[in-house]
């Protein structure tokens, strides 16, 4: 387990929460609260990334271009179910941002499950005039990518990894501003 936006798919989650209905049911409050917390952590690691997204553009997100690498809740499979890259990917959709997303396997599942948003087939056009981008999904395609010839594709070379997953000095060495949650930013 690293830092990074949280877990989803179709089971954690829903495990937790079926677990903290049989602590109530039991009365094991201390498991209860402990449960809660988890879940409460999880969600919050979401927004984190958003709030960073602000901090790095602008609390207005109006006509804003962020890039999103990863729909998939976890790599090497195209299963959206519950998953923070989606979830972070809508919010600042919906707080007006134009939001672009990238996926290896879950384009498809990912559009069906929000037509709103924009995919695109390939990174470079996921990346292309970018204000910003999100690593969210830690595909070893996206840890492979040259930084300096993603900088030549996007408006402002602003990367928040995420998934802790992308090697942070090749970034920086190439003019990216490089945030990554649990480092020091």
């Amino acid at each position: 387990m690293q830092a990074g936006i949280g877990f989803g798919g179709g089971c954690l989650p829903k495990d937790i929460r079926a677990f903290m209905a049989r602590a109530g049911e039991l009365g094991a409050d201390q498991a209860l609260e402990f449960l809660r917390e988890i879940d409460s952590i999880n969600l919050r690691a979401r927004q984190r990334v958003i709030e960073l997204v602000r901090k790095d553009l602008s609390d207005n997100l109006a006509g804003k271009k962020i890039a999103v690498l990863g729909a998939a809740f976890k790599p090497d499979s195209d299963d959206v179910r519950d998953s923070p890259a989606l979830d972070i990917a809508a919010q600042i959709a919906a707080a007006g941002a134009t939001v672009t997303i990238h996926d290896p396997k879950a384009i498809a599942p990912a559009r069906k499950r929000f037509p709103a948003l924009g995919f695109s087939e390939d990174i470079e056009g996921a990346l292309e005039g970018a204000d910003l981008v999100l690593h969210l999904t830690e595909w070893k395609v996206y840890r492979e990518l040259d930084p300096a010839k993603m900088a030549k594709l996007v408006a402002n070379p602003i990367m928040i990894d995420g998934r802790n997953a992308l090697d942070r000095e090749a970034w920086i060495a190439a003019g990216w501003k490089f945030r990554a949650l649990g480092r020091a930013n």
